[in-house]
């Protein structure tokens, strides 16, 4: 892949000490995210670079002393600003972590979250980056605490009570059974003809319901979920190649494609860095 390709390396893990959480750290240069959400919140802090993060929003464009919060569920995807790409820290904290933090410093009611993207703030940066050097090296008490001060700032300074997403319209009804018929039949999914016909509407009228409440068209939101719920299998033990034909993948390097692009980093390399709890070798400085 050249040159530039080689420059990029990638570490995505858990701090065992650290329960609820994700925590990826990386450079990339060609590697692009496709369009995807995580389950829980997203806190990134590019340390060098720019990183490009398109949201249903727009485009926000993201260097260092910046810091991207995504909520829950908010489709985005994101790709190299400049040639040189970006490196990063991001946390991957779970909606119940940052509920539980909200509860004990913020007034705010249901679950939290941000109107804001992406905001000018070094200390958070700075933050963010602590726990993940905390983490690696094995401080349990410094990742934790960095952890509670970072997401309590970002909190106290941004935060919002997420509206609910209750479906209204039978468009948007449409769409959740769309979404909950496919998380049932994810190995065998029907066309969309079926689908559509299963649900007594047409397929065009289906696509723009699903795409209007989900940010995604109904193929690629069944993409997410598969590797969603190849992570999971993963973090369980499973073999990628048998975690591939349970979601419905055609082999492991089918999943792997996916995988790759959406988490970041194979998923062989996923599976064993969820048994490690100090710094590899070969990891790259920040």
């Amino acid at each position: 892949m050249g040159r530039l390709a080689e420059r990029e390396w990638a570490r995505h893990w858990q701090y065992e000490e650290l329960p609820g959480l994700d925590l990826l750290r990386a450079r990339y240069v060609r590697h692009t995210f496709p369009r995807h959400s995580h389950e829980g919140f997203t806190f990134g802090a590019v340390t060098g670079g720019v990183e490009d993060v398109s949201l249903p929003e727009g485009l926000v464009r993201a260097g260092p002393g910046t810091v991207v919060m995504i909520n829950p569920e908010v489709p985005h995807s994101a790709r190299a600003g400049v040639p040189e790409g970006w490196t990063y820290s991001t946390l991957y904290p779970s909606v119940e972590l940052v509920s539980e933090i909200g509860g004990a410093v913020t007034s705010l009611r249901g679950t939290p979250g941000f109107a804001e993207t992406i905001v000018e703030d070094p200390q958070t940066a700075l933050l963010i980056r602590g726990v993940h050097r905390a983490a690696e090296e094995g401080n349990a008490l410094a990742a934790d605490s960095l952890l509670r001060i970072a997401v309590a700032r970002m909190l106290g300074r941004y935060g919002s009570a997420l509206p609910s997403r209750t479906p209204q319209a039978s468009g948007a009804r449409t769409a959740a059974l769309a979404k909950q018929f496919l998380e049932e039949r994810m190995a065998e999914p029907p066309s969309l003809e079926g689908l559509a016909q299963e649900l007594g509407t047409s397929p065009f009228a289906l696509l723009r319901a699903f795409k209007a409440v989900y940010g995604m068209p109904p193929h690629t939101w069944l993409t997410d979920a598969r590797v969603r719920r190849a992570r999971h299998l993963l973090d369980a033990g499973t073999a990628p190649a048998d975690a591939a034909v349970a979601v419905g993948f055609t082999d492991q390097p089918h999943l792997n494609r996916h995988f790759t692009r959406i988490v970041g980093v194979p998923p062989g390399a996923y599976r064993r860095e969820r048994a490690r709890t100090y710094k590899t070798a070969g990891e790259r400085p920040a």
